[in-house]
């Protein structure tokens, strides 16, 4: 079987071949694809193709896809959490000390001067730029996943005090941070006992704003805040007020809008933190492995809307089900099973929220069988996607 890709954004080729050979890449040209693996397109109000089981983004957010309408649909949804964490976290390491030593500000000053006196000039003005080393100073940081804790340690290393607050931080991400970083039990400790913060959240309901007056009213004067995250973790207005009072000395971001722009003591990248030829390629990589492996097989790994789900297949049909998450449905699917004198070999079901997968495992060769049980679970109302896979011989 050849499965169809839709690819939008340019993704790394290299990365694609990592699909194999039961993969045809089509490009944006594909009506009516398997899958789609994307960057920055954003696919909010559009429509969604009736073949379409998985979307893999090429890197960590997935804010340009419509998760809920997707998961009704029955659509896999995957990222790629810790490819781009190395890119990000140099840019970080960066931004810390460019502004340290005001070199935002000093370069710009440099390019204003003209004439043949411009070494003078240079050294006349250059006092102004003197800055501070970032040894011995406090960095805090907010959230622990693939990138915060690389941006702890490598903080540490440079001789800085750092202080990590997440509260879900995995174990695979606790392990790999440093017991020199210092656990805060709320974000009002990071907020009252750093010279620099960083965050690497993502967005939600509840992490929105989480940079508002309240928050800069806990800061001390001379702040350093970067933002490689998400625009909307920081309220502008409430920002902008903190940076007259000196409480920001500068605020860095990876997240353009009109208002930041030309302002001083606001520094705006272009998005451009994970962009590193090894992070596109990377996060290409882990997408196409991310999408070969489900389509191939129906485990999940690195999805952000169903449970990871890893069982190695020895029956010879495999059966995959979204479903809605209601009471019974193991015991209806069950049922079904029984009912055609067909023996499981092995279930899972998880759930996460109000939706479930299921993988189902058939010691059954009888494929008019299978074939009868699949059409069962399609016109069953709590089941949204039906997928079988054979045996891969």
């Amino acid at each position: 079987m050849v499965y169809s890709v839709k690819t939008f954004n340019n993704i790394n080729q290299l990365g694609l071949k990592e699909l194999g050979n039961q993969f045809q890449i089509d490009g944006d040209k594909a009506d009516n694809p398997d899958a789609y693996i994307l960057r920055s397109q954003n696919l909010h109000g559009t429509s969604f193709p009736s073949n379409l089981k998985a979307i893999a983004r090429a890197g960590a957010g997935t804010n340009n896809i419509p998760i809920e309408e997707a998961t009704e649909a029955g659509i896999v949804v995957f990222n790629t959490p810790g490819a781009n964490a190395n890119a990000v976290k140099e840019a970080v390491i960066t931004s810390i000390l460019l502004s340290a030593r005001d070199y935002f500000s000093a370069t710009s000053w440099a390019n204003t001067l003209s004439g043949d006196d411009v070494p003078k000039q240079i050294e006349a003005g250059k006092s102004q730029f003197a800055g501070t080393e970032i040894f011995g100073k406090t960095l805090g940081v907010i959230g622990l996943g693939a990138i915060g804790a690389r941006i702890a340690n490598d903080a540490r290393r440079l001789g800085m005090n750092v202080i990590g607050y997440d509260p879900y931080v995995s174990i695979e991400a606790a392990w790999s941070i440093s017991s020199h970083v210092k656990r805060a039990n709320d974000l009002k400790e990071i907020f009252a006992n750093s010279d620099y913060i960083t965050v690497h959240v993502p967005l939600t309901p509840d992490t929105k704003h989480t940079f508002n007056s309240e928050a800069f009213a806990l800061m001390q004067k001379g702040t350093t805040l970067i933002n490689f995250a998400r625009a909307e973790l920081v309220d502008n207005a409430a920002l902008f007020d903190a940076i007259e009072a000196g409480v920001i000395k500068r605020y860095v971001t990876d997240f353009g809008t009109e208002e930041l722009l030309n302002k001083e003591k606001i520094t705006v990248f272009p998005h451009v933190g994970g962009s590193t030829e090894e992070a596109e390629l990377n996060c290409a990589i882990m997408a196409g492995k991310t999408i070969r492996r489900f389509m191939e097989t129906g485990e999940i790994t690195n999805s952000v809307n169903f449970p990871n789900m890893h069982q190695v297949q020895d029956a010879p049909y495999r059966i995959t089900l979204i479903n809605k998450n209601v009471p019974n449905i193991v015991a209806h699917i069950s049922t079904a099973v029984s009912e055609l004198g067909i023996n499981i070999d092995n279930i899972i079901n998880r759930s996460k929220g109000e939706y479930a997968y299921t993988i189902l495992d058939l010691d059954e060769e009888d494929k008019t069988k299978i074939d009868t049980l699949v059409d069962q679970f399609e016109n069953s109302d709590n089941i949204i996607r039906v997928r079988l896979i054979p045996l891969k011989k």
